[in-house]
């Protein structure tokens, strides 16, 4: 079974827990899971396997990750994928837990800033200077204000 499925299976049991996947020498996360984590830790999301959103971090940030997670009162769990997804750390904040209300902040966040990277792309591969004119006087113009 692929990490994918076993991580939508898991998800299953634990939707209201961030869920890390150590794979080598990284840790992944997937699915609403990464939006928390790039939204905490500014890392880049990507797309894999039919539209699955994941991001990752490598393993001596783990620390860092756990700290925060314990700081914002997010249920994780931290799965070690080569010792047959056996659970190296857990927390459960149980009725304290802040998933949901991070999720949202986390999603609404980083679909914006998907959304201006792509614009930026799209600019740098056209260079118009015209649209980027266009851009510009709309941002001016909301700062004037």
């Amino acid at each position: 079974m692929s990490v994918i499925n076993m991580a939508k299976t898991i998800k299953l049991i634990h939707p209201e827990s961030l869920i890390c996947y150590k794979v080598g020498n990284f840790y992944n996360s997937y699915g609403k899971d990464a939006y928390i984590v790039s939204y905490l830790f500014d890392y880049k999301i990507r797309n894999i396997e039919t539209n699955v959103a994941s991001t990752g971090f490598p393993k001596s940030a783990l620390p860092k990750v756990m700290a925060i997670l314990e700081r914002k009162q997010v249920n994780y769990i931290i799965i070690d994928t080569r010792n047959n997804y056996k659970v190296d750390n857990e927390e459960d904040y149980k009725d304290l837990n802040c998933y949901k209300e991070l999720f949202e902040k986390a999603h609404t966040e980083v679909k914006i800033k998907l959304r201006i990277q792509n614009i930026y792309e799209a600019l740098m591969e056209e260079k118009d200077v015209q649209k980027i004119r266009k851009i510009e006087e709309l941002t001016y113009e909301n700062r004037k204000v």
